[in-house]
């Protein structure tokens, strides 16, 4: 997609639409697979059914954390070894995670098996439900193998450039679910074991399909030796953790609601089954909205990346406009559909003819869900300031309502009002967060505005350097703090030893390399944003650059930045150097040459900093500015950039 449309000059409308669709059909797919799955179960059980599956749904989210952990750590990793040319390595780590993922996921599911009644109890299950999470959860851990196992793979088959085959697994298994849940529950009334079974045989085949798939890999050959255990597993994890975390905050909140339905359930009239199935049948309709939501927002990501590191300030500020107006209509629509239809709506899941139920159910969306539209401006400004490059900010107005304000509300207003202080929990939350995140966007949104290109450093007295030509093959690699004058140095040095300058020069290699546009490889390198994103390019664009930079390595040459001296550690005639310089004559050169607000100096360079090390420690498992790792490392104000420029010369002249 990204090789078809302009991300810096088409309409904002027409790449909305082109970059969210895809998000928001897979994200409403895993919804509407859990939603139908209730409601086959509601319809052939009743409310005590749904409870049970709310029930044991913490299992599931925690086994999708497991899966996410593995399997998108091992698509990075696998990514990252093809794009240094290392398909042995991508192969033996691809078939370690693989072999891992097997062995763990036996684990977890014989471990929860055998503590099944223990968790059901923690998770909130009563004493009318107990029974059908206990038949319902036996059979889902039956089947947890191969969900997690096929979630691995899916991902690791598309990181080998297959999306459609990976697409095809969860479709055929959601199929194969809605058909047998109609068969085992409402033909044969097998009730909650069926839609169980119904569960686990489209996973099944799911994972037998993932599995065929390992003869088939495109860009790597798995041996029978590859597969065993090995300490890069600890590695692969650590790509993962991003979503496993996020999985795990989720899995908090929901058995936090889960507990607090059976508890002040308990001293209701509706007693604690009601609330417990109520819960999970609203939240489940309102991840239809979320999903909606997030759907758009993540498809914006990389059009405000894009436009604003190409300094495209207005298009910027116009995504962001559009992005909150159609998901605050979005918002308006389920809003009132939630408040409007009720009946309806909860009709789907059965047990229509019991009058509590209905009562409760109908207060809880028009409750808790009350001004629910809300939340569409927050999980809108929660992605766009993630795009934007403010991880702090987006993780602050992601937890801003589920964890500092919705869950301390709860537990005071429950202490006073009961059950119905959940309830009210909701809407309140959802106001307070509105204002504390109207402050954050808008501050953004005007921050926007005011972003100047920063201009050129010093130009280069040519004239003045005498040109010298090297005897033998050397590469030079320079690392730099934001503001030492690092790359003019570079451009000293190449000129010097009559050799070809790679810094910028590399962005326009890559773009060719990678398909994708100079503008977005220079908005989006060397910034490893920590982003749920079904569109990630991070990765994508590393490897292009390391396919670059190996291949002008061939020749003499000097390159800065881009983890340079990493890619090519392994090659001969290589001199690796960090130019650092003390903090005042950094931003005395960022004000300088750079034209920032020396109010604004020591800040932004601390940010590009920040972002360098952290880029570079992703990519290395290396410290930045561990000088240990450099042949030669310069205080470059100590001699200024022409005499760092010869003291670096010198040193390559006479190596031996």
């Amino acid at each position: 997609m990204n090789k078809t449309l302009n991300l810096g000059e088409e309409k904002i409308s027409k790449l909305l639409l082109a970059f969210s669709i895809p998000c928001i059909i897979s994200m409403i797919v895993n919804s509407i697979y859990n939603i139908v799955d209730q409601i086959f179960i509601g319809q052939g059980v009743g409310y005590l059914g749904n409870a049970a599956t709310n029930v044991i749904f913490p299992l599931i989210i925690l086994g999708n954390a497991v899966a996410g952990l593995l399997g998108n750590g091992c698509a990075a990793s696998f990514s990252l070894a093809l794009g240094k040319g290392k398909k042995e390595e991508a192969a033996q780590s691809s078939a370690t995670t693989i072999l891992f993922t097997v062995l763990f996921s036996l684990f977890f599911s014989i471990l929860f098996y055998f503590f099944l009644p223990v968790l059901i109890r923690f998770f909130g299950c009563t004493d009318k439900v107990y029974p059908y999470a206990l038949s319902y959860g036996k059979i889902i851990l039956i089947g947890m193998p191969f969900m997690i196992c096929y979630t691995v793979l899916s991902s690791l088959i598309r990181a080998d450039g297959s999306p459609k085959y990976s697409m095809m697994l969860l479709l055929v298994g959601a199929i194969i679910n809605i058909i047998l849940d109609a068969i085992f529950i409402l033909v044969f009334e097998m009730g909650v074991e069926g839609g169980a079974l119904a569960t686990i045989i489209g996973q099944i085949v799911s994972a037998t399909l993932a599995f065929l798939y390992l003869k088939k890999f495109r860009s790597i050959t798995l041996k029978r030796d590859y597969f065993k255990l090995s300490s890069s597993i600890i590695k692969t994890m650590g790509y993962g953790l991003s979503s496993f975390i996020t999985q795990i905050t989720i899995l908090a909140l929901f058995v936090f609601m889960n507990n607090i339905m059976t508890h002040y359930g308990a001293g209701s009239k509706f007693g604690s089954d009601i609330p417990l199935s109520v819960y999970g049948i609203v939240s489940k309709l309102n991840s239809l909205y979320v999903a909606s939501v997030l759907g758009i927002a993540i498809g914006a990501q990389p059009i405000i990346g894009f436009n604003f590191g190409a300094g495209k300030t207005a298009r910027v500020r116009e995504t962001m406009r559009k992005v909150v107006f159609v998901n605050i209509i979005i918002g308006i629509v389920f809003n009132l559909s939630f408040l409007l239809f009720p009946k309806q709506l909860i009709a789907l899941f059965g047990s229509s003819d019991n009058k509590l139920y209905m009562e409760f159910a109908i207060d809880c969306f028009r409750i808790f869900l009350a001004v629910c539209f809300l939340n569409a401006f927050e999980m809108s400004t929660s992605i766009t300031v993630q795009a934007l490059g403010n991880v702090k900010k987006s993780t602050a107005v992601s937890f801003i309502r589920q964890i500092i304000l919705f869950i301390p509300i709860a537990l005071i207003l429950c202490h006073f009002v009961g059950l119905y202080g959940a309830l009210y929990a909701g809407p309140i939350a959802d106001g307070i967060c509105f204002f504390a995140v109207l402050y954050i966007f808008l501050s953004e949104y005007k921050k926007i505005g005011v972003i100047k290109k920063e201009k050129e450093e010093e130009k280069i007295p040519v004239d003045t350097l005498e040109k010298k030509k090297l005897s033998s093959k050397q590469i030079i690699t320079i690392s730099r703090e934001y503001g030492s004058g690092g790359r003019y140095v570079g451009q000293l040095l190449s000129l010097l030893l009559d050799v070809p300058f790679y810094d910028k020069e590399l962005i326009s290699l890559a773009a060719r390399e990678s398909g994708f546009t100079e503008e977005y490889i220079k908005a989006n390198e060397q910034k490893k944003k920590t982003n749920s994103s079904l569109y990630n390019s991070d990765d994508e664009i590393f490897i292009a650059e390391t396919n670059v930079i190996q291949k002008v390595a061939k020749d003499s040459c000097v390159i800065v930045g881009r983890c340079a001296d990493y890619i090519l550690k392994d090659k001969k005639n290589v001199t690796s150097i960090f130019l650092y310089s003390a903090a005042e004559d950094k931003v005395k050169r960022a004000v300088k040459y750079y034209h920032i607000d020396p109010k604004k100096a020591e800040k932004k360079i601390q940010k590009v900093n920040k972002e360098r090390a952290k880029h570079y420690e992703y990519y290395t498992n290396q410290k930045w500015n561990d000088l240990s790792h450099y042949d030669l490392a310069i205080n470059v104000d100590s001699l200024g950039v022409k005499k760092t420029a010869e003291l670096i010369y010198e040193m390559i002249v006479n190596k031996k």
